[in-house]
């Protein structure tokens, strides 16, 4: 993966407070919602309902939350009409970045962010100027032992999600332990995922990612100017996910995380 997701672990490692909890909330709120809104309020018949119902019980939301969540998505109760978006452009070097939002205000959206990137010496680029470097997959993240303790072996794991349309399969270090990261086309994310549940295999994080096709590495003082306008976006409270081709090796992250 490359450095800024590791540099969003090492910030969830360093504890939620209340305000960060908040934002965490707000943005799976939003997520519901929407889901609920295409697809019903059913997570049994709504895959991505129900990935972000998960997100929401691993994030600690109350069980009310959830349920006005998907009631407002359904129209049940009155809620905000939040739209979907994706933003491009450059972060300082030439840094391509990929914004993924929600909001009830593109016109707020689009002005916040260009104003982000304007003063962190990057700019806002126009639809298709940095998503072809991005390919959109499916990742799984699978923990290499059970909450009971059972291993996963990589061999079992590696045929049942092969069998399910995946194609990739590694293993990682986390900071609780090694993980196995699995990587699947986007059509193929609901057949991994039944399989996985029907064998019983819970997985640490599951979702839509954009993978990039190619990474800059950097020296540490680049490193940060880049991280600085990666850690605003994704505060913003319209903004869902960040992704860019920022590569940072293990010892940089330890020294940014010092």
């Amino acid at each position: 993966m490359a450095g800024h997701n590791k540099w969003s672990k090492i910030k969830r490692k360093k504890g939620v407070t209340d305000a960060r909890r908040s934002k965490i909330w707000a943005r799976i709120t939003r997520e519901i919602m929407v889901a609920a809104r295409e697809s019903g309020g059913s997570p049994d018949m709504n895959p991505r309902l129900a990935l972000a119902v998960d997100k929401a019980k691993g994030e600690n939301m109350p069980k009310d939350n959830i349920e006005r969540a998907i009631k407002r998505g359904t129209g049940e109760i009155e809620g905000a009409d939040y739209e979907e978006g994706t933003y491009e452009g450059y972060a300082p070097h030439g840094i391509a970045v990929f914004v993924e939002t929600l909001t009830d205000n593109t016109n707020r959206t689009v002005a916040d962010l260009r104003s982000l990137f304007s003063k962190a010496g990057g700019n806002l680029g126009t639809s298709g100027s940095v998503a072809f470097l991005f390919d959109q997959v499916a990742v799984f993240e699978v923990p290499t032992a059970t909450a009971s303790g059972d291993a996963v072996t990589e061999d079992d794991l590696f045929l049942l999600v092969a069998e399910a349309g995946a194609e990739d399969l590694r293993r990682e270090a986390a900071d609780d332990g090694d993980v196995f990261v699995v990587e699947a086309p986007v059509e193929a994310f609901g057949a991994v995922q039944t399989a996985l549940a029907d064998a019983g295999i819970e997985t640490a994080e599951a979702g839509l990612q954009r993978v990039p096709t190619t990474t800059t590495a950097l020296g540490p003082d680049a490193v940060a100017s880049v991280l600085r306008l990666i850690d605003q976006l994704d505060d913003h409270q319209d903004v869902q996910a960040v992704y860019s081709t920022l590569e940072v090796d293990d010892e940089t992250l330890a020294t940014l995380e010092g």
